[in-house]
């Protein structure tokens, strides 16, 4: 595992030691992995930062890089001689703008990635780690997991704990409508146990790997983090048209909801994932994705803790508060 303290690469490792796997994982030291691993210590960025990776053979790594693809590019060039298959996890952000509604793995990819490039956009930088990886490996032995909305324990975006915090927090919620709007998200559990079938299977490819669409609602969504929290909140439902007049920005400012009928929408809750709901794909109830991540954030003082790369999310109280009174205003009307 190249990675392996923190959100996805930590859920990687911790469900390859439940099924009794023997794990190297590869880190800067900032972070502990979890008990049970071979730790070895490298930066990716730096010179000789691939050292200690020198000598050694493995069945598969797992690599969840999003920064400059050349340091993917580096990985899989010292690492493709002595490793059985490389696992990227990649986005579904590498698909040109907007995909339409239903879009396959065969959709049209972002242009202008390399392999050899340092890092410049997202998008760019997932797809150049998944030249990196075809160019090493080649599409037999490795497997491109374009994953989407990804959320579960050990989130350090902030997506769920935000709204987990609001809801905790009680008082009128602006929930975002409508309220049976299908999302569409991966339970980091789901994605590494995924991950690991693949490896076992010897899968190759790219894989959109969420949900199907509408596996949860908003609704599901937030009143799961009602119940959870045990609050008092009281969910105030809003149209996506006064949300948006209010200038809210979607999915930034009210993580996970994005407009309907939006290109927002159709790429980030409408992709086709019949590929690897053939392969085992396998999710589980939202509810169960809630209690989980309340029992997590709370087991660790409530604050999650947060990529610095990544832009901050939620909506402020004075926000939040003119739009719900011009709601309500409108109502009374």
């Amino acid at each position: 595992m190249l990675g392996g303290t923190e959100f996805v690469g930590r859920a990687v490792v911790e469900a390859a030691l439940g099924h009794g796997w023997e794990v190297t994982v590869l880190h800067r030291g900032r972070h502990a992995p979890p008990p049970g691993v071979r730790a070895l210590h490298g930066d990716r960025t730096a010179p000789d930062g691939l050292a200690a990776l020198a000598d050694g053979t493995w069945d598969a790594v797992v690599d969840t890089w999003s920064a400059a693809p050349r340091a993917v590019r580096d990985s899989a060039r010292l690492l493709r001689g002595r490793v059985g298959r490389y696992v990227y996890v990649s986005s579904c952000s590498v698909y040109a703008w907007a995909p339409p509604a239903g879009y396959t793995e065969d959709a049209p990819l972002v242009e202008g990635a390399s392999a050899d490039a340092g890092q410049s956009d997202y998008a760019r930088d997932k797809r150049g780690g998944e030249l990196a990886v075809l160019d090493a490996f080649g599409a037999d032995r490795s497997v491109s997991v374009r994953a989407g909305l990804i959320l579960g324990p050990y989130e350090n975006v902030g997506r769920l704990p935000w709204w987990l915090n609001r809801v905790a927090d009680g008082g009128p919620v602006l929930a975002p409508g409508p309220r049976d709007l299908p999302l569409q998200y991966i339970d980091v559990r789901d994605l590494s146990d995924w991950i690991l079938g693949a490896v076992r299977r010897e899968l190759s490819g790219p894989y959109n790997l969420i949900s199907p669409s509408g596996h949860a609602t908003m609704g599901a969504l937030l009143e799961a983090c009602a119940r959870v929290t045990a609050g008092a909140a009281e969910l105030r439902w809003t149209d996506p048209e006064t949300v948006l007049a209010a200038g809210i920005e979607p999915w930034t400012q009210l993580p996970v909801w994005t407009p309907p009928d939006s290109d927002l929408h159709e790429a980030l809750h409408q992709a086709d994932v019949s590929r690897a709901l053939a392969t085992g794909l396998s999710c589980r109830p939202v509810g169960d994705t809630v209690t989980d991540t309340w029992a997590w954030l709370r087991s660790i003082g409530g604050t999650a803790p947060r990529r610095p790369d990544r832009p901050p999310v939620g909506l402020d109280g004075e926000t939040e508060a003119k739009a719900l009174a011009t709601d309500r205003a409108r109502d009374d009307r």
